[in-house]
């Protein structure tokens, strides 16, 4: 086989082993969600595949001809490539989890073998092409230059392009093909035996997997999104984002909150904020519920910054969201988009953007939170919405967090939570005015207590607010 046949076997494989780690965790979010934990389950597993792959790619070439091994090789790594999100979606459904057992599990069932088989590839060609010793680290290295940028070629297109432009299934099913018809190519008069079979295999796997069922109506560039009839209520709507539920938003009356913490967050606003319309600031948009109902209540105007380009479109089609001048959607990253904002302009900012459980940890932050102070009025209120279950380090931490920015803030929660007994949804308040929980209890859900400023501050004692050099959000977080 010519050198540079050999090298370009080398770098496809080596891309398409890290194209798959990068779809895996789409793939694998509508079971296990994301998180920091989830990428950190699929790359262990996968590091663990690359090298058990290399160490047997080596002892088969010692054993073998490779010139017999490199096709079905690559047609093996694209038939496991083409089965892998069949797996997951078989498997998915019976071991749903955010647990990082549950993640690894469903990784290693999913991208371990695919990930194994292509990385016996690089030592399998190694073999090919060294014939003296005294070119044999010239060989090794070439061929660990070309692999790495292989590998770089797999991520840059797959996370800046692929995974944006199209759905994970196909980009599998395309990286298998690739590979089949490269393994084609490769493959030798005496492997050809072995390898018309798999073809045959492969066709029937892709035939069955293009067919399966997929678990979200619509695969967006950062989740699995399913939209949900209420079976108890004929209007309701319920928008699930990987394993979580985003939104709940009635057709016929937008005004109609569901979730508590939506209750509370509205009974803050109505203690809090300026009687009359409000402009608001929503980091977050989901499925639009808080927006569509200020505007039918207060009126003014809602600026929503949301980092998916989709969820504003699923809204208009299946939520019922109708757009007008008063709705302004800004795409992008609320940490960059926010410094594009007016300063002193908006009366409220409510914080509830999510990845799965987690508020992104760069949204959490002493500096972000200045970065909200300044868009706010010299009356302005900042409400955040964030999920912790005991210890609720997290939860605390975020309190000392909004307390560093905000001269007065409170949290408001059942007391249940507060004292550390169990958890769900926390409500966070940083304020430019003083807080009256008296007044925000006499409006909450039945349960609800708010403890304000030196309650508020006991509550979180000994805690460190959440600054960009230091804010393990994920790993604070503690999960039911």
């Amino acid at each position: 086989m010519r050198s540079w046949l050999i090298g370009i076997v080398v770098f496809v494989a080596a891309a398409a082993v890290l194209v798959l780690e990068i779809v895996a965790g789409r793939i694998l979010a509508p079971y296990v969600g994301v998180s920091l934990q989830t990428f950190t389950g699929i790359i262990g597993t996968v590091l663990a595949a690359i090298a058990l792959g290399a160490w047997g790619g080596g002892r088969l070439a010692d054993k073998h001809d490779p010139r017999n091994l490199l096709g079905p090789v690559l047609v093996g790594g694209g038939l496991l490539a083409v089965a892998s999100p069949a797996l997951v979606t078989i498997i998915g459904p019976s071991v749903p989890g955010e647990d990082p057992a549950t993640i690894v599990v469903l990784a290693f069932i999913g991208f371990f073998a695919p990930a194994a088989v292509l990385s016996m590839v690089t030592p399998i060609a190694g073999k090919l092409m060294i014939d003296s010793l005294d070119t044999a680290g010239s060989v090794v290295g070439n061929l660990s230059a070309i692999g790495t940028a292989g590998a770089l070629f797999g991520t840059f297109v797959t996370g800046f392009i692929l995974i944006a432009s199209v759905p994970s299934k196909p980009i599998t099913w395309i990286v298998g093909f690739v590979l089949i018809v490269l393994g084609i190519v490769a493959v030798s008069d005496k492997s050809r035996q072995i390898v018309v079979p798999a073809i045959l295999a492969a066709m029937g796997v892709f035939g069955a997997s293009a067919v399966m069922a997929a678990p979200c109506d619509y695969e967006t560039p950062y989740s699995c999104a399913r939209v949900a009839t209420d079976p108890n209520r004929a209007s309701g709507r319920v928008l699930v984002l990987d394993t979580f539920v985003n939104s709940y938003v009635d057709l016929e009356d937008p005004t109609y909150l569901s979730s508590r913490y939506a209750m509370v967050t509205d009974a803050v606003i109505q203690t809090l904020a300026p009687a009359g319309p409000l402009d608001l600031a929503f980091i977050g948009g989901g499925g639009y519920t808080l927006p569509r109902m200020y505007q039918a209540t207060r009126g003014g105007t809602s600026t929503v910054l949301e980092l998916d380009p989709a969820l504003e479109q699923i809204s208009i089609d299946d939520l019922g969201l109708i757009e007008g001048p008063w709705l302004t959607t800004t795409i992008g990253d609320a940490r960059l988009t926010i410094r594009h904002l007016p300063d002193d302009r908006f009366d409220v900012v409510i914080g509830d953007a999510f990845s799965g459980r987690s508020v992104p940890w760069h949204l959490t932050t002493v500096e972000f939170l200045t970065d909200v102070r300044d868009k706010l009025t010299d009356r302005g209120l900042y409400v955040m919405n964030t999920i912790d279950h005991p210890p609720t380090q997290f939860a605390r931490a975020e309190m000392a967090t909004i307390a560093e920015v905000f001269p007065y803030f409170a949290v408001v929660a059942p007391q249940e939570y507060l004292d550390g007994e169990h958890g769900g949804n926390f409500v966070l308040v940083g304020s430019m005015v003083p807080i009256d929980t008296g007044a925000i209890e006499a409006l909450v859900p039945e349960g609800e207590i708010a403890l304000s400023d030196a309650a508020a501050a006991e509550w979180f004692a000994g805690v460190a607010p959440l600054r960009d050099d230091f804010a393990p959000v994920d790993q604070m977080i503690s999960r039911p």
